[in-house]
């Protein structure tokens, strides 16, 4: 009989995350089957049953990373018609969400070097850019598509700025809202 896939799978993504998280963590090149065993006090076979590849492995849980910052996107603008006030509150939420996560640099810088991960990367920063663009339309942006695209990139260098500071940084998330205002026309 197979075993369930709860509740190990998750405590190999929770491991994987805590991982990433650790001081001097050397990201995802440190990022090993065992390495993830020995923190979740699991066997490598029971690694191995859940992620038959590490590929699949770091694509969950980059995914899982993702899908909670999608959450706190939806959650904050799920009510607004586009436009610069659903804007403002998608980018400072996305934002206060990778400040949260102790493992965010991770998923924001080192994921972009790992070949198994530059697809999912790739993908990713579309969905947002997706999400956003309509946004952009609404204030007057002519390419949003392409507007999008290049402030997703902008936003992620903030949200690595703020975890090199460990705060919120004020100054660039203005520095960032001007740089859309003004070259948006609104």
């Amino acid at each position: 009989m197979a075993r369930p896939a709860e509740p190990g799978r998750t405590a190999l993504l929770d491991a994987g995350a805590r991982v990433l998280a650790a001081e001097g963590s050397p990201g995802w090149t440190g990022l090993s089957a065992n390495a993830v065993v020995a923190e979740a006090a699991m066997s490598k076979g029971a690694f191995f049953h859940h992620f038959p590849t590490r590929k699949e492995y770091v694509l969950e849980l980059h995914a899982r990373f993702h899908a909670g910052a999608a959450f706190v996107i939806s959650e904050a603008i799920s009510s607004m018609p586009p436009g610069p006030d659903r804007l403002r509150s998608g980018i400072a939420a996305y934002l206060d969400y990778c400040l949260s996560r102790a493992d965010a640099k991770a998923f924001l810088f080192d994921a972009r070097a790992d070949g198994d991960l530059r697809e999912q990367v790739a993908l990713t920063n579309r969905q947002f850019a997706a999400q956003m663009a309509p946004d952009l339309a609404a204030v007057g942006w002519s390419s949003p598509e392409v507007t999008a695209n290049l402030a997703v990139a902008t936003v992620a260098e903030v949200a690595l700025i703020e975890k090199d500071l460990g705060r919120t940084s004020l100054r660039h998330r203005s520095s960032l809202w001007e740089l859309l205002r003004l070259y948006g026309g609104w």
